[in-house]
């Protein structure tokens, strides 16, 4: 017997359970899958110790879902990103410009919270909605499509047939390979290392990323620990270079990330294990075929720098509730405005990134000097400092 749904979840990563949760709270019928069950304890070994700073026009359909209470009593706020260029002779800061939500808006940038406990937070919300089931530990297998329906084939032999599938299963989607659709991909032979940190001088509310070499070395903020301030890092860097740093016993590790930090806020002392990650920028042909809608990694992957690839994954929830309506959901005209409205966007955002992060990347002591005059000359001018703001967090 196949079971019907409105809309199928293809992922369940914290943009798949956030697309389950706001179609939910808007009364759909909604089925979520994922091959891997969510980890939502930090002690976890399998825990994914990033952190994602919601900027501000990701409220509104966090909101719309059910998840802004839940996130917001965990939240710590992001007031200043400061940029730190390190790139001279010797590992220490010689520019360092703050840039201030202040300056553009009476909230902040936006607000800081690890991974795991998001991913908590929204399979609780999940659990208190009776019109959306939650499989973890089941995958997407097959995909056929027609004008009326998407039917999907589930990795436990059942069969769904949905009015709307989103596809939110990562950047290797098999539901976006099943429909054909392309990607272009670029790969920067970086990894990045993601971890926490206690330190003794308070970050307060400041988000500071350290440009030297390799990639940015970036503090985000988290609540005090164990009585200490608290920070989360991504430490990007060469390929071969992340994988030396991983494999360090923890003191010298150390020793190598107060060298990298530059002492910004004293001595770093490491409070989490370390994880590493691949980095890619990649982006599909388009974000939708027959009664499917591409979103998150599935149709866009940039590196972590200015907190846009979950912020990007939002933009793409908030164009798909605002566009299907119960009359005309997942049909032909609303899914093509959605690649229309999310394309140049994302294409614009996606090679904004790619550029920052080459220029962070940057090793030969000239063009460093060069990356360090063009911070100084962007932050001097009032009007494109406040320009770039606007354009990082989507407000206009």
């Amino acid at each position: 017997m196949r079971e019907r749904f409105d809309i199928v979840v293809s992922g369940g990563g914290i943009a798949g359970l956030s697309a389950a949760a706001a179609f939910g709270s808007q009364g759909y019928s909604v089925l979520c899958v994922d091959p891997a069950p969510p980890v939502m304890a930090e002690a976890d070994p399998a825990s994914d110790l990033r952190t994602t700073a919601f900027l501000q026009p990701s409220v509104d359909v966090l909101t719309l879902a059910g998840l802004w209470e839940r996130f917001e009593a965990h939240a710590t706020p992001l007031q200043v990103m400061r940029i730190v260029d390190a790139g001279g002779e010797q590992p220490e800061p010689r520019v360092s410009h703050d840039f201030d939500a202040s300056d553009i808006s009476d909230q902040p940038f936006g607000w800081n919270l690890p991974n795991w406990l998001l991913r908590r937070e929204c399979v609780a919300r999940l659990e208190e909605l009776a019109n959306v089931t939650f499989r973890p530990g089941i995958g997407t297998r097959r995909l056929t499509t027609r004008e009326s329906a998407a039917i999907v084939g589930l990795s436990d032999g059942t069969s769904i047939e949905a009015r709307l599938l989103v596809a939110a299963d990562g950047r290797n989607s098999p539901m976006r390979q099943a429909l054909g659709i392309g990607v272009r991909t670029t790969r920067f032979g970086q990894k990045a290392l993601a971890f926490a940190v206690t330190h003794p001088v308070p970050h307060g509310n400041v988000s500071t990323e350290i440009h030297r070499s390799g990639g940015p070395f970036t503090f985000v903020p988290l609540p005090d620990r164990d009585g200490k301030p608290c920070s989360a890092i991504v430490w990007m860097e060469t390929g071969p270079e992340a994988a030396r740093l991983a494999a360090l016993p923890e003191a010298a590790f150390e020793r190598e990330m107060n060298r990298r930090s530059c002492g910004m806020f004293g001595q770093l002392k490491l409070a989490s294990r370390r994880t590493i990650w691949p980095i890619i920028s990649q982006i599909a042909d388009r974000f939708h075929g027959q009664r499917t809608a591409l979103m998150a990694e599935a149709a866009h992957v940039v590196p972590p720098i200015g907190a846009q690839g979950l912020n990007m994954s939002l933009a793409d929830l908030t164009a798909l509730t605002r566009l299907m309506t119960p009359d005309n959901l997942g049909e032909a005209a609303p899914l093509a405005a959605y690649t229309r409205q999310r394309y140049p966007d994302v294409a614009l955002r996606v090679a904004g990134v790619g550029m920052l992060n080459r220029a962070s990347m940057i090793a030969a002591q000239p063009l460093r000097d060069a990356r360090a005059a063009a911070l100084n000359a962007m932050y001097s001018a009032a009007p494109v400092r406040r320009t770039l703001m606007q354009l990082g967090i989507g407000v206009r």
